[in-house]
């Protein structure tokens, strides 16, 4: 076994990250809530499949791995692990203005901003086009499916404190070979995926093949409505979406606008009353850059 500690920038809660939104819920994610450990099955660019039990450090994270690592493959862990939870991420700015509005003090005495990742973008695309025009029991069922399909195995037996975070399918996340490798007949058939199954098909094979650079877009210095355009051309990516990518990826200027978006805002501003895209968007319009991270951590009427 395998343990290092990851320094975050400060301010910084473990489980505000891993809390932020509904990923954790999807496997191979498993929270146990107990004891505030996160548990995820991560395939290692060197091929291996391994299990990861996450907890709050001093300063930053606990990363523990159930098997033995070269020091390249901590070196890539450390950077997984640091892209899943944000720990370079600088909201100070945000912060700043949050500290004003008090439908966000609990974001900010809570550290909360951070969104939870996947170990790859393809990972996120994948598990957004699976939210789509779903109810949330079908886009779990869906993510099981291909992880119970297509998933490498865990590598070696796992025990001990790895257990209350060890899914039973002991399976990573299918790699994009992987699911290129099928045809859509099976994933609308058998893995059940629907109408969603030939962009995922499609979203596999142009990763796979290197058309499309997802981690390249990690990082990218690229203006956001051009990130957009770029996340726009893949198919099964629409408008809502294109945002939860966004905010994902650190851009905060989009606000992802769905039914529960549309209900939150007509229940906090206009009395229930019906409201539209541009209700919503102009309900955080002033918090510019940063109108997607309000939108997301808003202290909403229930």
């Amino acid at each position: 076994m395998t343990q290092i500690q990851l320094t975050a920038r400060q301010p910084f809660s473990f489980y505000s990250a891993v809390r932020s939104h509904g990923w954790v819920q999807l496997v191979p994610f498993v929270w146990d809530e107990e004891n505030q450990v996160l548990g995820y099955i991560l395939r290692l660019s060197s091929g291996r499949a391994i299990a990861l039990r996450l907890s709050e450090a001093t300063g930053g994270v606990q990363v523990q791995a159930s098997v033995d690592l070269t020091t390249a493959e901590q070196d890539e862990l450390a950077s997984t692990v640091t892209w899943m939870l944000g720990l370079d991420q600088d909201l100070s700015t945000f912060y700043l203005l949050a500290g004003q509005e008090p439908k966000l003090q609990s974001m900010v005495t809570g550290a909360k901003g951070r969104v939870l990742r996947s170990p790859t973008l393809f990972e996120d695309v994948a598990r957004t086009i699976l939210t789509t025009n779903t109810l949330w029991a079908a886009t779990k069922r869906m993510g099981i499916n291909l992880v119970e399909q297509f998933g490498q195995p865990l590598e070696g037996e796992v025990g001990g404190d790895f257990m209350s975070v060890l899914h039973p399918l002991q399976r990573a996340f299918p790699t994009p070979q992987r699911l290129a490798a099928t045809d859509e007949i099976t994933l609308r058939g058998q893995t059940r995926l629907g109408y969603r199954a030939p962009y995922i098909l499609e979203l596999a094979q142009n990763t796979a093949s290197g058309a499309l650079d997802l981690e390249a877009l990690k990082h990218s210095d690229l203006p956001t409505p051009e990130l957009r355009k770029r996340l726009l051309a893949i198919k099964g990516i629409g408008g809502y979406a294109v945002a939860v990518l966004l905010v994902i990826l650190g851009r905060y200027d989009s606000i992802p606008v769905d039914s529960w978006a549309l209900k939150s805002v007509s229940n906090e501003w206009y009395e229930g009353q019906p409201v539209g895209k541009t209700e919503v968007e102009a309900a955080f319009e002033r918090w510019g850059e940063w109108r997607g991270l309000a939108y997301w951590f808003w202290d909403w009427k229930v």
